[in-house]
Formats: structure tokens, sequence, C-alpha cells
């Protein structure tokens, strides 16, 4: 049992964990930026909703707690399928040429997971460079102070919404969203029912079941994320 992360059971099952706990992230990330879009729809201006969703994610003491677990996660998750995937490459040696892309009855997404994460990891540091690290740390003159409604209460905090805005007006960055939204959902749609499957769910009830609802999670919030970024740049222009 000590050595049980050592082999490469013990590996998928810390990579199923921490891809169903990204998973959730991915559905309250979802969530908040949806507000941008909601906004015009309930009647409120300047992403006051939006705002009002940043302060909650930057003000909750559970969320300051998860920030840093979530941290934890992205980089075990990283670390173990780079470790995952030369195990493969090694255990097929030579046979990996004749097997490729060719192998019959396994999806595309899973043949392509290693290439599909490498395409996320680049879409994170673009959005880390954009909106985490200027409200985080290095500050942003978008960034001024804004009033909005808070649980009923007027409440003054950043301006997030005028800086993702703004950042949605750029061209390459709505390319770069749509196609880490579309990688996102091709990743997800096999690493969600492969995560159930790693600890256990593998009947011929349950993986049919777990398939179909892994390709609308997965698309749901991959065209989700596409879906603001694009909107915000035709719908939402820059006034």
């Amino acid at each position: 049992m000590a050595n049980v992360f050592s082999y490469s059971i013990g590996r998928k099952l810390i990579m199923s964990a921490s891809g169903v706990f990204l998973i959730l992230f991915l559905l309250v990330h979802l969530t908040v930026n949806s507000f941008l879009l909601l906004d015009p729809l309930m009647g409120t201006n300047e992403g006051e909703m939006f705002n009002a969703g940043v302060h909650f994610m930057g003000t909750n003491p559970m969320i300051k707690i998860i920030e840093p677990i979530l941290f934890v996660g992205f980089i075990i998750h990283i670390v173990y399928s780079l470790i995952l995937t030369l195990q493969n490459m090694r255990a097929r040696g030579s046979a990996k040429y004749a097997s490729g892309n060719k192998t019959p009855d396994v999806e595309w997404a899973s043949k392509n997971m290693f290439v599909l994460g490498i395409a996320l990891v680049a879409f994170l540091v673009i959005h880390l460079a954009h909106f985490w690290t200027p409200m985080k740390f290095t500050g942003d003159p978008l960034l001024t102070d804004a009033t909005f409604s808070y649980f009923g209460e007027i409440t003054t905090g950043h301006n997030a919404y005028a800086l993702v805005h703004a950042t949605f007006q750029i061209p390459w960055v709505i390319i770069a969203y749509i196609i880490g939204g579309v990688a996102l959902a091709f990743h997800l749609s096999h690493g969600f029912w492969s995560a159930f499957h790693s600890v256990g769910f593998s009947n011929k009830i349950w993986i049919p079941r777990l398939q179909k609802a892994s390709v609308i999670i997965a698309w749901v919030i991959g065209l989700g994320f596409c879906t603001i970024a694009i909107g915000q740049y035709f719908f939402f222009p820059l006034s």
C-alpha cells in the first residue's frame, strides 16, 4: 500500500483525482465568467455581476484556502501526465510507430491527450498572464475601483470587468481562447470518463453513460469559454 503511488495504477489514480477536482473548478470558473454575458440580459451595466463574482472569488475565505490547493492540483496533474506519457512511450518502444493514430476503436482525444495537454498549458499561461497576474500581483490601470451590488449591499472593488473586456477586444486573444476551448473540450471528453474508469467504474453499464456525460460536460465547458470570448468581441465592443 505504501508503494501504490510508485506504480502506474497509483499514478493514474492521482491523475484522476486531480483531474476531477480541476473539472469542478472549471465549472465554477465558467459560471463566474458567464456573468460577462448575463450582465446586459439582467439589466446591469459595466459588468456589475461579473465584478461581484470576482469580488466573491477574491475575498471568500474558502476560495483563498482552495486556491493554493488548486495550484498544487494543476502541478500534480501536469507532472503525472508527463510521467505516464514517458512510461507509455518506453513500454511501447518501436511498437508506437505501428500503432499511432491508426489504432482502431480508440478515441482521437485518447490518442492525443499529451498534445492537447501541451495546448492547454500554453493557453493557461496566456490566461494567467492577462488576468490572474495583474489581479493578484502587478495591477493594471484598468483595475480602478468600481461600485457594484454585492449580496444586496453597494460594495467597492476592482473593476475586473474593464480589464477582461478590454483584453477580449484583441483578435489574437480571441483566437487563442477558441483554440484553448476546443482543446479543453477534447481533453475533457476523454479525461472525465477515464478518471472514473481508473477508480473502478469499468462495467458495461457505467462506461457508456460516463462517456456520454463526458462529451456533454466537456463541450459545455469548452464551448462556454469560447462563447464568452467571442461574445465580448463581437457583441460588446469598446465604446
